[in-house]
């Protein structure tokens, strides 16, 4: 888990660069860009919030040959091992993001390069390279006094609500090419940035596989569990599982089997669900991992706990108390209006 609230920004290189098969420049600025406190916190948040908004799903540094020739582990490495040397760095990553500028679609933009300190990753206190493009330019309103009169300019600029692309290089892992978040706005050129840019690999720790084993149980749900059962088996499913996850530290996948699946004629379905379609979520070798309760915590968020009915009626499901479902919620058959039923048992009704 990442805790930037205390991050600070040590030093800040600015550059910019055009688009290099256009054959527009590169601008590379003599000094770092001095700050005063208005504008660090500006740029601070800038920067960090949408860190803070995205889920965690953390990359790794890779090359084809060694990880030492990824430019930005090399530049990281550098800025690490010697924090005085950013403005050296900065002109390296510039370099390199402006090498990779060659599809048409690529839009110019400013380059800061970031040496923050003070950040919390896993509980532990660590540093981090910062590097963040701004690419689009909003239309804003300047106004100005001028004699009896007051003048409106219209100028262009960023919106500093909105960050287009930028990384955060952590100084943990070094030998595995660093832990690394990423942020793009713009997803038509994904590959650019994530691929020809930073040459990063999703990384497959706790987090990825707990997210990933989540994702797929709740398609196990809808593709096996909904049709042999019904919609209210397949939300329960999905509720067993979560609370199964948010209990435990560790997972491991017959207990996990024994005690989730209500059915147990459906473990043999489960196996080959997941013989089929493990590949897709990089579960099929995996049996057994850490849990990661962040990533609990925002599957728990993403999954619809809700039983919609043709006659415009839906029943919500509690995730928390799983429980009080299966004691509290029937279904059923009229043979005189030839329709189903949910028959709903309760003391009194909650006030909202």
């Amino acid at each position: 888990m990442i805790n930037l609230f205390n991050a600070q920004i040590e030093k800040i290189a600015l550059h910019k660069i055009g688009n290099k098969s256009k054959a527009e420049p590169i601008f590379l600025s003599k000094e770092n860009l001095r700050l005063d406190d208005e504008t660090n916190g500006v740029l601070k948040e800038f920067f960090l919030k949408p860190f803070r908004e995205k889920e965690e799903n953390y990359y790794q540094l890779t090359h084809e040959v060694d990880v030492e020739f990824n430019e930005v582990y090399k530049t990281a490495k550098l800025l690490f091992e010697n924090p005085e040397e950013l403005h050296d760095a900065s002109i390296d990553i510039t370099k390199h993001l402006y090498a990779q500028s060659n599809h048409p679609h690529i839009k110019s933009g400013e380059i800061f390069v970031v040496h923050f300190t003070n950040i919390l990753l896993d509980n532990k206190k660590t540093e981090a390279l910062g590097i963040f493009k701004s690419e689009l330019k909003h239309d804003f309103l300047q106004f100005k006094e001028k004699e009896d009169n007051l003048e409106l300019h219209i100028k262009q600029g960023i919106n500093t609500s909105k960050l287009d692309k930028g990384c955060l290089v952590f100084n943990v892992s070094v030998e595995e090419g660093y832990k690394v978040l990423s942020v793009d706005s713009n997803r038509y050129d994904t590959k650019y940035w994530l691929e020809d840019f930073l040459g990063v690999n999703v990384l497959a720790d706790e987090n990825f596989y707990t997210k990933n084993y989540l994702k797929f149980c709740q398609n196990f749900a809808k593709d096996v569990v909904l049709p042999a059962e019904d919609k209210k088996e397949e939300v329960m499913f999905m509720n067993r599982a979560v609370n199964h996850f948010a209990k435990n530290d560790a997972f491991e996948e017959s207990s996990f089997l024994n005690e989730v699946m209500d059915n147990p004629e459906l473990i043999p379905e489960f196996k080959h669900y997941k013989t089929e379609k493990g590949p897709k979520y990089s579960i099929e070798d995996i049996s057994s991992f850490d849990i990661a309760n962040k990533a609990v915590s925002d599957s728990r968020k993403k999954m619809k706990n809700v039983i919609e009915l043709d006659t415009n009626i839906q029943i919500k499901m509690d995730f928390i108390n799983p429980e009080s479902a299966e004691k509290f919620v029937e279904k059923g058959w009229d043979e005189e209006k030839q329709m189903y039923y949910y028959l709903v048992y309760f003391n009194k009704e909650q006030k909202s």
